[in-house]
């Protein structure tokens, strides 16, 4: 293969297929939620919703296109026990924590709820939960092309009902934005930034972003900086379109308080809209969309985990593995949307800073020649925070975190983690070089 194989239809093509694998379903959820409550403040607060939710999985794409390699390799520049772990727990939290449930409870919430007349139920959402997981394990076996076949077709569909839902709002609007709420009322920008979490497609890109490589690969690109530039473009891409359907989909949530109250998600603002929008044939076409999108979302990550766990662990055999998995996210989808949220919260917020600094610091490792010490520092201080944060979203010993978060700036805005990672890196630095220096003396 040589480089004249690869087009710029490749590259769109490519992006389009990262535009698609970072919209799943439940993303969908979030900037209706966001929009509501920061009402008049919609637009600081989308911003800093973009910056984590496209703008860091866009970065951890072109992190892993400039290593060459993958979340583990990258995770071991931290340790061999680091690049043991947290790997893991990146995958328990897009896969069975968080990521695969989600899918089961936003198909609920969308594909089924809406035609309930007695209303939710512990009843229908088992029923709903059974069928839909046991459905998602048996296709997860031999998945074969099928997630990829169907999503070729959802997605331009689901794009052409938001784009519909899209214009009727702008052109009829269902309401005016009213005052922010909670968090919005002083920190729009910072509230929006933490809400981006929710996402899980930065922590997300570190996993998948190898797809992208093995794409250009495949169309004879190997050089690591024309992986680097190319991901970069595929990145704006996918971006792009994130973009348009982040801030579409805030702006309607931010105008649909006076027609539906205040929601406790996004999938019941979503559902309400597109019934006052696009009426029944509308609210329809929503539905049955997001619910296959939901499925194919799920036999992809209990796919994915299963290959993670028997490349990790090979004594356990992978249908045991995707088995075990279904059936943990078919236990914590039980739990409802808002409780799933919930209790995924602190797992965000922990591993998220953590994430963070591993793509800055891999992105200008070359500024301090990438040394352990300098990732091993940075690491620390984040997590100190990021843990102490993690413990105050799970309401876990909130006199003492709060007391010793107090310490740090920012902490108000919900970064303190920021501070001590650089204190860490930078003692991490001075630390190898007087190791270095005292080295080549002896």
């Amino acid at each position: 293969m040589n480089n004249k194989q690869y087009s710029y239809r490749d590259t769109w093509m490519i992006g389009l297929m990262m535009f698609a694998l970072f919209l799943g379903a439940g993303n969908l959820i979030f900037p209706p939620a966001l929009g509501q409550e920061a009402g008049t403040s919609f637009w600081l607060a989308i911003t800093g919703f973009l910056v984590t939710g496209v703008g860091l999985p866009v970065l951890a794409m072109v992190t892993i296109a400039k290593s060459g390699g993958n979340l583990q390799q990258i995770s071991k520049r931290v340790g061999v026990i680091f690049g043991i772990f947290f790997p893991l727990a990146v995958y328990l939290a897009i896969g069975p924590l968080f990521g695969i449930p989600r899918t089961g409870s936003v198909a609920y919430e969308i594909g089924l709820l809406p035609y309930l007349t007695q209303g939710p139920s512990n009843f229908s959402l088992l029923i709903f939960s059974v069928v839909f997981f046991s459905v998602s394990y048996w296709l997860s076996l031999n998945p074969s092309k099928l997630v990829s076949r169907i999503g070729k077709i959802l997605t331009p569909i689901l794009v052409v009902v938001l784009v519909a839902l899209t214009f009727m709002g702008i052109l009829n609007p269902v309401g005016t934005a009213p005052a922010p709420t909670g968090e919005y009322t002083n920190l729009a920008f910072f509230s929006g930034f933490k809400e981006g979490y929710f996402t899980m497609d930065a922590i997300a890109a570190l996993v998948f972003g190898i797809i992208v490589i093995s794409r250009m690969k495949e169309r004879g690109i190997y050089n690591r900086k024309e992986l680097t530039n190319k991901s970069i473009q595929v990145g704006l891409i996918a971006g792009t379109g994130l973009i348009l359907v982040y801030i579409s989909l805030a702006y309607l949530g931010s105008t649909s308080v006076s027609l539906l109250g205040y929601q406790e998600n996004g999938g019941a603002i979503l559902t309400g809209i597109s019934e006052e929008l696009l009426g029944i044939v509308g609210l329809m076409l929503l539905s049955i969309v997001i619910t296959i999108a939901c499925l194919t979302t799920a036999i992809g990550l209990i796919s994915a985990f299963g290959e993670y766990v028997s490349m990790t662990f090979p004594v356990i055999p992978y249908k045991l593995s995707t088995g075990v998995v279904a059936l943990f996210s078919f236990t914590m989808a039980n739990m409802g949307l808002n409780q799933l949220i919930q209790f995924s919260l602190p797992i965000l917020v922990m591993i998220y800073p953590i994430a963070i600094v591993l793509i800055i610091l891999t992105l200008f490792e070359g500024l301090f020649k990438g040394r352990k010490e300098v990732y091993v520092g940075a690491v620390i201080g984040a997590a100190i925070i990021s843990v102490a944060d993690g413990f105050v979203a799970a309401g876990l010993f909130l006199e003492a975190t709060s007391a010793f978060l107090a310490i740090f700036p920012l902490t108000d805005q919900g970064i303190a983690w920021v501070t001590p990672a650089l204190i860490g890196g930078a003692l991490g630095y001075i630390y190898s070089m007087i190791f270095y220096t005292r080295t080549s003396e002896a």
